[in-house]
């Protein structure tokens, strides 16, 4: 029975079952005892597993498809009406034609299945940040990740009453056939279909299909941003809370840095780091000309394999209770589960993520590198009390990340929001041993967005520029980098919990309270206001972290700059001539101050 009069919701659920014809479909209530049910179907056919309720209450085991591991970005596409606004950093399809082969893809895929109608809000349901959404699927595995991530059910359809301001998601996993695969977005339409996946950041509609490629066209259209930054706050001795937001790509650190825990030394005087969010930002000005930032999403997709109590003790932490793991090490003598870098103690007779029996003293890996977790937000212990604020949290800061073995310094300011679009439009990474591929080969990544941006790219760098216009009270803009390295390959800076040092600096710099010298990239610190108190860090054997390997790492070397403002050229060429002529003018100065 449909939760709804609402004639736009109920036309879509009755056009997708015409397509796929399922044999029943339930729609999602939100209730605890709708969910109960699909876990107990689920362990039923065997979709999922139930784990050990003393040590794991609540949780479940995962596996996807052998070829369904990732998100697959060859096979995602943008389909707006007009290819040239699609832009160079993405995949095209024209709009009916996608439709056409999605819909030919569906046709009687749901025969003998049953087909879920999911309703869910991205955001808290009474914000004013919040867009509705209505996922359709034939995947119970879906439907309670679905209800982990976001807010699901009755309140978000009441919330909806007549309006058509929803997105429209259909999701079928047919045969999860990797050739016949297609993660299709249509920003023009409030639309996402997925075809042939199983796995969470294809299926998931409200991750990254929604909140950031569908919501960057929106927030474009409607004057707000939508980010893939974390957000956390930084609480002082005296209770005062100062948000900021961080950008950075694919193994840069930001999990680790949106759950942060401070030095023992600034614990034991009382400064404490909170999570708002760990991946998505979706940001407005308010009324007192400041940005505010909410976290859409309700809970935290994150990769297992790392996550240690050493690494990242909070994320670990989160996955305790009510959580679901996929292709991770299972473990059936106690209904556990493992992965490489938890601890040092591998199960013994468990089944690795394929579902084989699986001896860690051979060498090869129990869990795939992508294994994931889903885990509620609300499990973590540093989540900030102001995480569901329909308001969002004030901006201090945004911070811009990459990793770079020689360029970049550990930090540095832009002069003004402008050169700060201009930082985050020149984000790059460089790959390492562990990448296919050469080492030290630079990706940029724009605002680690370059995968999820639902448009062209230089509408978006333009979009950042126009906002700079509208905010009266701006945050300032940083660019941060913890993987400077020496000559013998060792990573100069400590990292992990040690970066609160410099989000210190940041925040500072931010209320004015300490001075910094200007370099050719923007505003550098000065050594000694890096507190370096209670730090004891051995870069390598013999060599012991100090005021002068942090000096070494807060220089400006001209000639790799030199190199860097090439490939900033050849990137921004891709761009065309939808460039703002802003950026096109930073990378000008920069040319011009490191040409000596």
């Amino acid at each position: 029975m449909a939760l709804t009069t609402n004639k736009a919701v109920l036309e879509f659920v009755d056009k997708a079952v015409k397509i796929a014809c399922p044999d029943k479909v339930l729609w999602i209530d939100g209730s605890q005892e709708q969910l109960d049910a699909l876990y107990a179907e689920a362990c039923t056919t065997g979709e999922m597993i139930k784990l050990n309720e003393e040590k794991l209450p609540g949780c479940y085991y995962h596996r996807s498809a052998l070829n369904d591991v990732a998100r697959v970005e060859g096979r995602t596409f943008i389909c707006t009406r007009e290819e040239k606004d699609c832009g160079p950093t993405n995949n095209w399809m024209e709009p009916q034609k996608a439709y056409k082969m999605a819909e030919d893809i569906l046709a009687g895929s749901m025969k003998g299945r049953t087909m879920y109608v999911i309703p869910f809000s991205m955001g808290p349901v009474a914000s004013n940040f919040a867009k509705a959404g209505i996922e359709i699927t034939d995947s119970i595995y879906v439907v309670v990740s679905m209800a982990i991530m976001t807010r699901v059910g009755q309140a978000v359809l009441d919330k909806l009453g007549d309006g058509t301001d929803f997105v429209r998601g259909f999701h079928g996993k047919c045969e999860l056939d990797d050739e016949k695969r297609y993660i299709l977005q249509f920003p023009e339409d409030n639309a996402i279909w997925s075809v042939n996946s199983g796995y969470g950041g294809n299926v998931l509609l409200g991750k990254k299909c929604f909140a950031l490629r569908i919501a960057s066209f929106q927030g474009k259209n409607e004057g707000w941003m939508a980010e893939h930054m974390l957000i956390l706050g930084i609480e002082y001795p005296d209770g005062s809370i100062k948000y900021v937001t961080g950008a950075f790509p694919s193994a840069c650190g930001k999990t680790n840095l949106a759950m942060l825990i401070p030095p023992k030394s600034y614990l034991e005087k009382g400064y404490k780091v909170w999570t708002v969010g760990d991946d998505i930002a979706w940001i407005r000005i308010g009324a007192d000309g400041r940005l505010y930032a909410v976290n859409p999403e309700k809970g935290f997709f994150g990769v297992a394999p790392g996550t240690s109590v050493k690494s990242n003790k909070n994320a670990l932490e989160s996955t305790r209770k009510n959580s679901i793991f996929t292709n991770v090490v299972y473990n059936p003598n106690d209904g556990t589960v493992w992965w490489e870098g938890m601890d040092k103690n591998p199960p013994t007779n468990a089944l690795n993520w394929k579902g084989e029996p699986w001896d860690p003293s051979k060498g090869e890996k129990g869990a795939h590198p992508n294994s994931r977790f889903t885990a509620p937000a609300e499990n973590c212990p540093c989540i900030s009390k102001f995480w569901e604020d329909p308001d969002g949290v004030p901006l201090s800061a945004i911070i811009f990340g990459g990793r770079r073995a020689k360029t970049a310094p550990l930090v540095y300011q832009a002069r003004d929001w402008d050169h700060g679009v201009f930082i985050g439009s020149i984000m790059a990474s460089e790959t390492t041993a562990a990448a296919a591929g050469a080492v030290g080969v630079v990706r940029r990544d724009p605002m680690a967005m370059r995968p999820f941006i639902g448009y062209h790219v230089g509408d978006y760098f333009q979009h950042w520029i126009d906002m700079g216009k509208k905010i009266t009270n701006k945050p300032l803009i940083f660019n941060v980098n913890w993987f400077r390295l020496d000559e013998e390959g060792h990573f100069l800076w400590p990292g992990f919990g040690d970066n609160f040092r410099v989000l210190e600096w940041i925040i500072k710099r931010c209320e004015g309270k300490v001075d910094a010298r200007e370099t050719e990239i923007g505003y550098m610190p000065y050594a000694e206001d890096i507190n370096l108190e209670g730090l004891d860090y051995n870069i390598c054997e013999g060599k012991k972290f100090d005021k002068t390997v942090l000096e070494s790492i807060l220089t400006v070397d001209k000639e790799a700059w030199r190199q860097d403002a090439d490939s900033i050229a050849e990137f921004y060429a891709t761009v065309g001539d939808r460039l703002p002529k802003e950026l096109a003018n930073e990378l000008e100065t920069l040319k011009k101050n490191v040409a000596q």
